[in-house]
């Protein structure tokens, strides 16, 4: 029987991804041959103490919750919108841990990022200096050519990929235009690979944040179980229509004193003392100023329990680590 909600926001892992039901006829995909999905351990940036620690303590509100099953029973990407410091990156991660999606892949957007990059890389200048180098035999092309993050994700795994896109609105223009037509169908293609199909119409290639390499067939990649993608913005600018239409959107908000205090105690293992608490009060009320990341606040926390400064010494302190991060409203901070 479908299973709804697939993802909890309990953080305890499970298998419930295999309840998914089938996805809508103009979401399925059937690519192949199907991959299995690869190790936790294969990607030891991915299960680094920082991201593992970001998945475990993330506290999900329960329209996030609502929205990523959305997401995933429609097979569509998560644009998640919100102010800096509300776990927009760290959604991902908890998802991934919960319905053991294996490690994810991360594409860090920058005003230099192209789909291609997103794809794969290619390098030419060592493929030719290979071939001067060694029998024709053994120049092949996928020695030289490595999937990039979107490019992985799209792979034929039998269970669905994590792709954090992370910082789209700080892409050129055309980078969402771009991704629009990848994103609906699923599939791209290597024009490298295709060129050489008639001789070698099986190349193996890297994937990306490991070394293992995977067939591709004639140069087309097409998924089979669609990625669970989050691409996140800063509402830095405004998405084409055409590019919303296609995403399932989640706006978080900052986070109430009970959800503050959910994730102090997810992160330091008990409730906030006193001393805590004011300064998530602290928090609170300066939120309306400007923005804060809850980072500031658990900074801030951290210290107060860690060192012993007197209490005039923790409140100066705090609110030098409590700035707001607009360069404006950071001037009338002092």
């Amino acid at each position: 029987m479908p299973l709804w909600p697939v993802y909890t926001g309990t953080n305890e892992p499970h298998d419930g991804i295999d309840r998914l039901p089938p996805p809508p006829p103009w979401r399925a995909f059937d690519g192949g041959p199907v991959l299995d999905p690869p190790d936790e351990a294969a990607d030891t940036s991915a299960v680094s103490p920082d991201r593992t620690h970001r998945a475990e303590t993330y506290r999900a509100t329960s329209p996030t919750v609502q929205l990523v099953n959305a997401a995933l029973y429609l097979r569509r990407p998560l644009l998640v919108t919100g102010p800096p410091g509300t776990g927009k990156s760290s959604l991902v991660y908890a998802v991934a841990r919960e319905l053991c999606l294996g490690p994810v892949l991360r594409w860090n957007i920058t005003s230099r990022s192209t789909l291609h990059d997103g794809l794969y890389q290619y390098d030419p200048l060592s493929r030719l200096y290979a071939a001067r180098n060694a029998p024709a035999a053994e120049a092949g092309i996928e020695d030289h050519l490595r999937l990039g993050p979107l490019g992985t994700a799209l792979l034929p795994y039998a269970r669905p990929r994590a792709l954090l896109i992370d910082e789209i609105d700080k892409s050129d223009l055309d980078l969402p235009n771009d991704l629009l037509n990848v994103l609906e169908e699923g599939q791209y293609e290597i024009p490298e690979l295709l060129r050489t199909a008639r001789h070698a119409p099986t190349a193996e290639v890297m994937i990306d944040g490991a070394d293992q390499r995977v067939p591709v067939e004639r140069g087309r990649i097409r998924s089979r179980a669609f990625p669970f993608v989050v691409l996140t913005s800063n509402g830095e600018r405004e998405f084409p229509p055409a590019f919303l239409r296609r995403c399932v959107t989640l706006r978080l908000r900052q986070p109430d004193d009970s959800h503050l205090a959910d994730i102090v105690r997810a992160h330091f293992g008990e409730a906030p003392d006193a001393y805590a608490q004011t300064l998530i009060s602290r928090f609170l009320s300066r939120v309306g100023g400007g923005d804060l990341a809850t980072d500031q606040l658990l900074n801030a926390i951290y210290l107060a329990r860690s060192s012993d400064l007197a209490a005039e010494s923790l409140d100066e302190l705090a609110e030098q680590l409590m700035p707001y991060l607009g360069e404006a409203s950071q001037a009338d901070a002092f």
